[in-house]
């Protein structure tokens, strides 16, 4: 069989094109062996070569060879040619070089073949027709739902002579996107001009037609009484412009139903894909999902400080689904529960785990060793022991040792595979305490693949989210702790939500260890999360590039510096301009005029308990005071935080104050940072003038110039193995403090930004306009971590009257509360943004309807970033049942949807 590729591509002077297939004709996929192609002039090359008729399915891809000799491939999947079906011994194909722009990369991701663009009963094989010349068109279409089918119609008899009640219908097997026609060849009439469409298999009529020119097809050079020809066609154009879409974002633990155990569950999970479907959303977000418990009280209630990156939370297991003990007393019991926890307006976090807890101990002594014997469990085991044994281990220890601090358990202070087995071998005394966790895990991750696999059917795309740091009491800091830097502290520098910047109190990542295996720690990760969501979100995608690093001896994030990082030398700060004085720059600024501004009439006080006196109205901390730890340990001495009365309180912020009231941070030897916000301080506002001046010139050149190539590397290092799993699509939390190499990575890599109305990222702006958006990005009008509209809206009266009337354009001045109107204009207005998607926090949406949103406005806010011990409570004050049933509020979005472009089938 004879085979001739043609393709289109503009080369400058010393570029080279080559084809690479998978049969030997084409070189099996060596570059060194792939065919060299003949240019012919115009731009078109093509090349001749025999093939055996053998071959079942010949894949093949062009790549450009530079004058440099790198090989640049073409994008996307391979091209293809079933041999097997032609029976003409020659075969023309005129391709089209596959490269996309990042917009349209996206559909081709599994987030929308799989899941809103996947096929159905639009799919069937291609028709080969029995003639001995025919032509056959093909074009890729990834934008369209089962509902629909690609169709043409053009200036021939057989394409409906532009009738477009009989056009012609393509048909898509197993290679979707990839959309196929044949025709008989023999009767056209060149030139054919011809459109591609998109046909309503409901309603048996054309949805659409592409927009601009008609394609032309001048003339086949038929060589052959047998013969043919393959025309590949470039992307379909689309006369509605951008597909968007909207979706919605609530925590589970947030969700309430009348089946609800207090706490919102992976059943719930599955009631709410429902209510979203039926107002037209395409896109359910939630947070991280992970096992968190490490203290049994509050502070396991937050989210992202996972003790396993594999293991799911206990609390988000439905009772009903993991089934029902057989003692009539204890299912009284717990129904009792139930009705109490369910009457709760917020989540009672620390109580609806223990009552599960202990519901879980009680049905796996009743059905646990039924469980085991079975064939799901037994697959499961086999696919999940890697992780799934430690981490059984670690909670069974945890609880035995009463501390999540492995280094305080004896003999199992350091991992060891051969012990952690006989942990849970038969007969072992501590083996019912280790399989519970297998039997519960075994349920989780039934109940949310459940869940997953419901919304898929329902074309409801389910949003993961991927913490950046573990808790360093955690499986994996204790089985790998080489993967990490155990006494350092991630944070996040300050913002306009945490002045003094965040602590996470997480390791932070040994990245040149991880490279070592290229990353397989974070590909293991990933690969668990593909078999629950169908997108996921980077929490502090910034952290790729660079990671806040608090020193172990802060409490505040003020006394952070990047990492990886370029620091400064005491002779590069030198040729500054800026003379380095050790003590000056580097160690607290400390005067009696000072403290007497910060403790007024404590001043003596403090002087005389925790300060050095070194003459000249000059301190500094005593030896047991001169860290921020050291503080804390003092003040705290055993005691909860709350419990600290409001004198003590403000003494120890005070002199946390002190110790980063420096000009410079070390990170090592003769290495130096500039301290985060130093204009702020009393240290640099006492320098002279032209010191102020110098080191303001050095701090913006190290925080928005000097690293810019170096982060750009370091997260193109990390990223692309990463966010390669699963081809997912993946966005970004890009918020804070953003290298301009940021958004240029994300955008190489096709990662959505997140853009946030209140938080510009122009700081020449007031606020970001949803219409600035770019197309691939996620809009929204508040995170977890912000206040809700209703709330911010409260918080600063000449900040929302700005607002009110130059963002929403409105006259007048501005209502005290956000009415619901308000809320209405603002949800309204993200929805006409250009971004691919718009994700609202159900408060946001609630918001709009005066009957369903709650009076206690500030109640709704999930979490505070700048109190490391705030309760993650945050309820639903309406079930799922009810929300179902809220005709008005469900009308109003299905229309604000549909008004704005964003409820499109393709």
């Amino acid at each position: 069989m004879k085979l001739t590729f043609k393709l289109h591509y503009n080369t400058t002077l010393g570029q080279l094109l080559y084809l690479s297939g998978s049969v030997d004709e084409l070189g099996e996929w060596k570059p060194e062996r792939a065919i060299p192609m003949y240019s012919v002039g115009n731009g078109f090359w093509e090349i001749s070569l025999d093939c055996s008729p053998s071959v079942d399915r010949l894949e093949y891809k062009y790549f450009m060879q530079d004058t440099s000799g790198n090989l640049h491939w073409e994008w996307g999947s391979n091209h293809f040619i079933d041999i097997k079906k032609y029976r003409q011994p020659t075969i023309e194909i005129a391709d089209k070089w596959k490269d996309l722009s990042p917009a349209e990369k996206a559909f081709y991701t599994s987030s929308f073949s799989q899941v809103i663009m996947k096929v159905g009963q639009n799919k069937a094989p291609v028709n080969w027709i029995e003639k001995d010349k025919i032509l056959q068109f093909r074009i890729s279409v990834p934008r369209i739902n089962e509902n629909y089918k690609v169709c043409m119609i053009g200036n021939q008899e057989v394409l409906g002579n532009w009738n477009q009640a009989q056009p012609l219908l393509m048909e898509c097997g197993d290679d979707f996107p990839v959309w196929t026609v044949q025709v008989d060849a023999e009767n056209l009439k060149f030139p054919i001009y011809y459109k591609y469409g998109i046909w309503d298999l409901q309603n048996g009529k054309l949805a659409t037609v592409e927009e601009g020119f008609d394609r032309e097809l001048n003339a086949i050079p038929f060589r052959d009484a047998s013969f043919a020809f393959i025309k590949t066609d470039h992307k379909f154009v689309y006369p509605l412009g951008n597909w968007k879409a909207a979706g919605v974002a609530v925590p589970v633990f947030s969700l309430r139903s009348q089946k609800s155990f207090g706490a919102g569950d992976f059943g719930d999970l599955v009631e709410f894909i429902d209510w979203a479907k039926l107002v037209g959303m395409k896109m359910v977000q939630i947070l991280p999902v992970n096992e968190t418990v490490a203290s049994h009280n509050w502070l396991d209630s937050y989210p992202y400080k996972s003790i396993s990156v594999m293991a799911l939370h206990p609390i988000y297991l439905n009772l009903d689904k993991i089934g029902s003990l057989n003692n009539p007393r204890l299912k009284e019991e717990f129904e009792t529960h139930r009705a109490r926890l369910n009457l709760e307006n917020h989540v009672d976090y620390p109580e609806v785990h223990k009552i599960k807890s202990r519901y879980y101990k009680l049905i796996y002594d009743q059905d646990g060793e039924k469980l085991f014997n079975s064939n799901s469990y037994k697959q499961f085991f086999k696919a999940n022991k890697d992780w799934l044994v430690p981490y059984a281990a670690f909670v069974y220890l945890r609880d035995k040792y009463k501390s999540p601090d492995f280094s305080t358990w004896d003999e199992f202070r350091r991992y060891d595979h051969y012990k952690i087995e006989e942990l849970s071998a038969p007969g072992a005394e501590s083996r019912d305490n280790i399989l519970v966790h297998y039997f519960i895990q075994y349920h989780l991750d039934k109940q949310l693949k459940e869940a997953a696999s419901y919304a898929r059917k329902n074309g409801i795309i389910l949003k993961g989210d991927i913490p950046i740091g573990i808790s360093p009491n955690s499986v994996e800091a204790w089985t790998e702790p080489h993967l990490f830097n155990l006494d350092a502290q991630a944070g996040a520098p300050p913002d306009e939500f945490a002045v003094k910047g965040q602590n996470w109190g997480f390791p932070t990542y040994n990245w040149d260890e991880m490279a070592k295996d290229n990353y397989a720690w974070w590909i293991r990760r990933m690969r668990k999360m593909t078999e629950y969501f169908d997108t996921y979100r980077i929490d502090h995608i910034l952290g790729f590039f660079r990671i806040w690093e608090v020193p172990s001896d802060a409490v505040e994030a003020l006394l952070g510096h990047f990492n990886p990082a370029l620091p400064l030398t005491a002779e590069e700060i030198e040729r500054w301009g800026i003379n380095f004085h050790y003590d000056r720059l580097t160690q607290p600024y400390i005067r009696y005029h000072l403290l007497v501004e910060q403790f007024g009439d404590e001043t003596e006080n403090v002087i005389q308990n925790y300060l050095d006196d070194l003459g000249g109205q000059k301190y500094q901390l005593k030896e047991d005071f001169n860290t921020q730890q050291k503080i804390n340990s003092y003040f705290l001495n055993g005691i909860e935080e709350e419990q600290l009365d409001i004198d003590n309180l403000r003494l120890r912020n005070g002199l946390f104050d002190l110790v980063a009231n420096v000009i410079l941070v070390s990170s090592g030897h003769n290495q130096w940072h500039p301290r985060i916000s130093v204009m702020t301080t009393s240290s640099y506002k006492e320098l002279d003038y032209w010191s102020q001046e110098r080191l303001k010139e050095l701090y913006n050149h190290y925080f928005y110039s000097r690293h810019e190539d170096f982060w750009y590397h370091k997260g193109m290092q990390k990223l692309p193995p990463i966010t390669s799993v699963g081809n997912l699509m993946v966005c970004g939390e890009d918020l804070g403090m953003i290298p301009a190499c940021v958004p240029k990575a994300m955008n190489d890599l096709n990662i959505l930004s997140l853009e946030i109305q209140r938080m510009p990222k122009d700081p020449k702006r007031r606020f970001a306009h949803p219409a600035d958006a770019p197309y691939l990005s996620v809009c929204t009008t508040s995170t977890h971590d912000m206040s809700t509209i209703r709330g911010w809206w409260e918080e600063d009266h000449e900040e929302t009257q700005f607002f009110y009337n130059q963002e929403l354009g409105n006259w007048g001045v501005a209502p005290f509360f956000a009415e619901p109107e308000i809320c209405q204009q603002i949800i309204t207005q993200h929805l006409y943004s250009p971004a691919m998607w718009t994700i609202f926090p159900i408060q946001d949406l609630l918001a709009m309807d005066g009957q369903l949103r709650w009076n206690q406005t500030q109640e709704e806010q999930i979490n505070l970033p700048a109190n490391v011990r705030h309760k993650w409570r945050y309820r639903m004050r309406q079930s799922i049942e009810e929300l179902k049933h809220a005709q008005h509020f469900n009308e109003l979005l299905k229309i604000l949807l549909k008004a704005s472009g964003r409820a499109s089938d393709y």
